[in-house]
This record gives C-alpha cells, structure tokens and sequence, in this order.
C-alpha cells in the first residue's frame, strides 16, 4: 500500500508545479508586453521631443530673419528719405533699382494704401487690401509684388495654410518673378509653424537648386543644416 503512495505523492506535486508554471506564463508575457509598450511609448516621445526641439530653432531662426529684414527695410526708408531730401527725384534712380511702377494713378493709390497698412503691422487689413486690389487689378504691373505681400500678409497673421496655397499659386505662375525665392522662403516658414518639416525641407531645397544666387537662397542653405 505504501508502496503506491510515493508514486502518487510525486505525480500530484508535478502536477500542481506543472499548474504553477502555467499559470505563470501569462503573467510573464504581460510583463513582456507592458515593456514593450513602454519602449515603444519612451521611443514617440523622444522623436516628439526631437521634432520639437527643431521646430523651435527654425522658429527662432525665423525670427532673428524677421528682426533682420526689418532693420533692411527702415534704412532702406532712412535712405530713400535722406535721397529725396537732398534734392534726387525717384526718376533719377538706377533702372535695375527701380520698383514697378502702375501707369494708372487710381491702381497706385490702391497699392500704396496697401503697403502703408503692411508697413504699419496692420496684415489683417493689408491681407484684404491685396486680395481686392488682384480683384480689380489683375493683369497689373504690381500683381506680383501684390502676390508676395498678400501671402506674407497671411503669413503674419498664422493664416499658414492659406499664406502657403497663396504663395505657390505664385510661384508657379510666375517662376521667374524677382519675388519668387522669397515666396517660397515664406512658403517654409509657414510649412515650419504648421511642424510639415518634411514639406519645409522640400521647399528649401527648391530656393536652394533653382534660385542659387538669391539672398533667400543664403537662408535657406542654414536652414536646412538646422533640418539635418
């Protein structure tokens, strides 16, 4: 009778470790799971993190351009007055320096209108004032000059997805405008705000391959190190 038991003891204590190894697997394959969802989750914060630390610094990059073009444009005013006063008229400047200019009277009121709401900060306005003057104009000398300040208008007021469907309408319309590499200089840093760094990429490398020895090209260039 004893003989018998032994055998039976050793069979039901496998039994039961068999049991036990079994019931632990499942815990051990969540385990494996939860770390595998956290690496994965720690791996999408850290691109997050990444993607956001280069968006910062084309943002910034962005605003010292800003700082800098404004400082262009007040001496460029400076001068022009200081040019003025000392007795020049505008139809003495040197032809390669001359800005368009509208045989009409009445459609260079309506553009200077436009750029003097620009000019003041006021791109809600000016936005408007440019699209209604391509309303009424659009065939003008001006128009491309419109086109680039119409977008930059938006640009400036974060309407970055219009300010971009604006801009390349332009571009591709009129590639060979003096306005054009700034386009789409404008066209990259609204494709940065919206974090479309692939897209901003794109845009500088185009200025970069088709416009080369533009100043907007110069920018882009240090740009895209910043993207690398």
């Amino acid at each position: 009778m004893h003989a018998y038991k032994k055998p039976f003891r050793l069979a039901t204590v496998a039994l039961f470790a068999t049991a036990a190894l079994f019931a632990s697997l499942p815990a051990k394959a969540f385990a494996d799971d939860e770390a595998r969802r956290a690496i994965l989750e720690l791996r999408q914060q850290i691109r997050q993190m990444h993607e956001q630390n280069t968006q910062a610094r084309l943002q910034l990059a962005d605003q010292i351009d800003t700082l800098r073009s404004e400082v262009v444009s007040l001496r460029g005013q400076v001068e022009k007055l200081s040019w003025q006063a000392s007795g020049q008229g505008q139809n003495n400047a040197p032809a390669g320096q001359q800005s368009p200019h509208a045989a009409d009277p009445q459609e260079q009121a309506v553009f200077d209108s436009a750029m003097d709401a620009y000019r003041a900060g006021q791109y809600k306005p000016a936005a408007d004032a440019f699209a209604g003057f391509l309303a009424a104009y659009p065939s003008s000398v001006l128009a491309d000059e419109v086109r680039f300040y119409e977008g930059s208008s938006l640009y400036a007021i974060k309407s970055f997805k219009t300010s971009i469907q604006k801009l390349q309408a332009f571009v591709k319309a009129s590639p060979q405008s003096p306005r054009a590499a700034d386009a789409l200089m404008v066209t990259a840093s609204s494709q940065i705000e919206l974090n479309d760094l692939s897209g901003a990429k794109t845009t500088l490398q185009r200025i970069v391959k088709d416009y080369p020895q533009s100043e907007a090209a110069e920018t882009a260039r240090s740009r895209l190190k910043l993207l690398e």
